[in-house]
């Protein structure tokens, strides 16, 4: 979700990297678009422009309960609905959000958009840190998944998501960052890690999140949340072949006993060697093939000197 989302199909095209790309949409203005309005121009030319894209997927994204108006969001959910595209927004994110949203409306977030008819349909929900045990079961009730973002919440001091209540209650929870702007890492492994370790810090209970169902979350569980389980997620006979091939001989992988727990506390991103998405090698040997690693490097540090001198 954010801003200029052609150019990031685009980049993630180029990439060969499936991508669901959400439009930001908000009531005031942004880097991109003027107005709601705007933003829901350029989002219907974008769902033309990617429909029958084997990797891009479109998303209208009002940004959040508060910086959208009960108008703005009932539109972005009508145009979802018209398009066919999923719906992906924050919620929930801290306590301030949830205090503000409970006193101009009279009830929490998920309850709030709820009433606005918001849910129906894929709707992913980022962070969800401070649901009640109602929303919750509301959650379920409506088929919300949830972008579950430990390193960003961690980072911001947002809180804790009760990721194995809302496992429990059916709940489809993927894994994600939050972006550079609030991780600095996008190490999924990493990533993953944390999932575990801060369920089982903050409750004082080591069993709290196992790391078979820390895998679960970083694979078919972010396909589900996405809505693209019937294609992604899993290993499975006329799925797309979307995977990754993991060095296990490196010394800090070395002995293996289970490999859920490998991956979860001990494997990093530069454990990878091959990526292979939608059937098409994409890295191989730790190797990319589809960009130029060096030319993109040079020019990330070229733009940072000049938002340095800003």
């Amino acid at each position: 979700m954010y801003f200029f989302a052609d150019e990031l199909a685009q980049a993630a095209r180029k990439a060969g990297v499936r991508a669901v790309v959400g439009e930001a949409v908000l009531d005031f203005p942004t880097p991109d678009s003027k107005s709601p309005q705007e933003s829901f121009a350029i989002i219907e030319k974008l769902a033309d422009r990617w429909k029958n894209d084997p990797l891009i997927t479109i998303a209208v994204a009002p940004h959040s309960p508060y910086t959208c108006s009960p108008e703005t969001l009932k539109s972005s959910k009508k145009l979802a609905d018209t398009l066919g595209l999923p719906l992906t927004i924050h919620v929930s994110e801290t306590r301030k959000e949830v205090n503000d949203i409970t006193i101009k409306y009279g009830v929490p977030p998920f309850e709030y958009l709820d009433h606005l008819g918001f849910f129906g349909g894929t709707v992913i929900a980022a962070h969800a840190v401070y649901p009640t045990a109602r929303e919750i079961k509301l959650m379920a009730e409506r088929q919300v998944s949830v972008a579950h973002n430990p390193g960003s919440n961690m980072k911001l001091a947002s809180g804790v998501a009760p990721v194995p209540e809302m496992l429990r209650a059916g709940i489809a929870v993927g894994l994600g960052t939050d972006g550079a702007a609030s991780n600095n890492n996008l190490d999924m492994f990493k990533e993953m890690n944390a999932a575990a370790l801060l369920q089982k810090v903050s409750r004082l209970d080591p069993t709290a999140m196992s790391a078979h169902d820390t895998v679960k979350a970083a694979t078919i569980g972010g396909a589900k949340a996405l809505g693209l389980e019937k294609r992604i997620g899993s290993l499975e006979k006329g799925k797309r072949a979307d995977l990754v091939i993991v060095d296990l001989n490196s010394p800090h992988l070395v002995p293996l006993y289970n490999v859920y727990s490998q991956l979860v506390y001990a494997t990093n991103g530069a454990d990878v060697e091959t990526v292979i998405i939608d059937g098409r090698i994409v890295m191989q040997n730790r190797k990319l093939l589809t960009l130029d690693e060096e030319s993109i490097k040079q020019e990330a540090r070229k733009l940072a000197l000049k938002i340095r001198e800003l």
